[in-house]
C-alpha cells in the first residue's frame, strides 16, 4: 500500500550522504523538510530548513524539537550513526580487540544518541494521522541472522537500537493508533560510513546516495502500523531479530 507524501518531515544526520539525499527527494515530492546536522548548512534549496542539533548535546535535540513544534514532522528518518570511530577505531574482528572506551563510543552514537532523538521527537508525532519514524540500522544488527561474528560493538549496538525501535513502537501505538516505528537497512551506500570496506565488495553491491534514498522512501511509503517496531531492509523485505 502506498501512501499520500508526507507535509513535512525531519531529517535527522541531514548533512551525511543518506541524509542528504533524503532531504532532496523529499523536498522534490513537495515534503517541507527539517533538516537536522551539526553543521545546520545553509546550502538548501526552497522547502529544506536546516536545524542545528549535537547528538552529543541533549539540550540541542530538545531545542530542536521545540523549534518544529508548531509545524511538527509526520515523518522522522534518523540517519545518524559510525562503523568506524572518529579517531580510526573501526569494528573488531575478534573479541580480543575489544576496548572499552571505544564500545561506549560506539553505543553513544549507535544507539544512545538516536534514543534521545525518539525521546524528544516521538511526542511530536501527530496523533490523528499517519506518521512514521525509521531510524537507519544494519542488517548485522541481526541476531538471527549473525554467521560471521566480529564487529563486536557495531553489532550489539544496533542489535541494541533495534530492540529499542520495538520498544518505542509498543508504547507509541497506545496513543498513536496510526504510527509506525521501523528500523531500516540502507544496504551498503556509498558513503563515509562505508568507504573503508569498498574494495572487496562485489560488482554492483554499492549503492549512491540518492538510489538509497529512493529506496527507503519506497520502503517507508508502503509501511502500516501493523509492521510498526519491525526491521526491513531496502528491499522492504522483513529482517529477523
Amino acid at each position: 500500500m502506498n501512501h499520500q507524501p508526507f507535509e513535512r518531515a525531519a531529517i535527522v544526520g541531514a548533512s551525511g550522504g543518506i541524509g542528504r539525499a533524503l532531504c532532496l527527494a523529499l523536498a522534490e515530492r513537495g515534503t517541507q523538510v527539517w533538516a537536522l546536522s551539526r553543521s545546520a548548512t545553509t546550502d538548501w534549496p526552497a522547502g529544506i530548513d536546516p536545524l542545528r542539533f549535537d547528538l552529543e548535546d541533549e539540550n540541542s535535540i530538545a531545542r530542536a524539537a521545540e523549534t518544529m513544534r508548531d509545524a511538527p514532522p509526520q515523518l522522522v528518518v534518523v540517519c545518524t550513526g559510525a562503523l568506524t570511530l572518529a579517531d580510526g577505531t573501526g569494528p573488531e574482528r575478534s573479541y580480543r580487540q575489544l576496548d572499552g572506551a571505544a564500545m561506549a563510543e560506539a553505543f553513544r552514537i549507535n544507539t544512545i544518541g538516536p534514543a534521545l532523538i525518539a525521546k524528544h521527537l516521538l511526542p511530536l508525532l501527530p496523533r490523528d494521522q499517519r506518521t512514521v519514524f525509521a531510524a537507519l540500522s544494519a542488517r548485522v544488527g541481526s541476531i538471527a541472522d549473525n554467521r560471521l561474528g566480529g564487529w563486536h560493538s557495531y553489532r550489539a549496538s544496533k542489535a541494541a537500537l533495534n530492540m529499542l525501535v520495538r520498544n518505542f513502537a509498543i508504547e507509541l501505538a497506545r496513543t498513536h493508533r496510526e504510527a509506525s516505528v521501523v528500523a531500516l537497512h540502507p544496504g551498503t551506500v556509498d558513503t563515509g560510513l562505508s568507504e573503508p570496506f569498498q574494495a572487496n565488495l562485489p560488482s554492483g553491491q554499492l549503492t549512491a546516495p540518492p538510489e538509497a534514498a529512493h529506496h527507503l522512501l519506497n520502503v517507508i511509503d508502503g509501511l502500516t502500523p501493523a509492521e510498526s517496531g519491525k526491521a526491513f531492509d531496502w528491499k522492504g523485505e522483513e529482517i529477523p531479530s
